[in-house]
């Protein structure tokens, strides 16, 4: 299939799927022409690769794991268990430093607002 039939089929941009070609997650053929040409399998990737990053992994990470899934599924095999549980500790490290932001944005905001309140007289 060519890209635009890619592109309809998936709900991906044509932009997109150029992106996720350059960065490995995704291979397509060249035609005579210098189209590209993808499998029929390309759609199941894409909903892949559209899950991987929903799921906040990097394209790098995404690029590792896409030969390891089982059939025709989103289920990985359970060799990348370890990796995806380092990614998911990662992920809990930036929630608690942004929380941790959060609160002090909250209350350097919270003594700037009191000290801007007129002094009674």
């Amino acid at each position: 299939m060519r890209i635009g039939e890619l592109a309809r089929e998936s709900g991906v941009s044509i932009r997109l799927l150029r992106y996720y070609e350059e960065q490995g997650l995704l291979i397509s053929e060249r035609t005579g022409g210098g189209h590209r040409q993808y499998g029929a399998d390309a759609p199941v990737a894409v909903a892949r690769i559209r899950t991987l990053l929903a799921a906040g992994l990097p394209t790098k990470i995404i690029r590792e794991l896409m030969p390891c899934f089982v059939g025709d599924g989103t289920e990985l095999q359970a060799c990348v268990f370890d990796h995806l549980r380092s990614q998911l500790d990662e992920l809990d490290t930036r929630i608690a430093d942004l929380s941790r932001a959060r609160a002090s944005l909250g209350d350097l905001l919270a003594s700037s607002t009191r000290a801007a309140e007129p002094v009674p007289a």
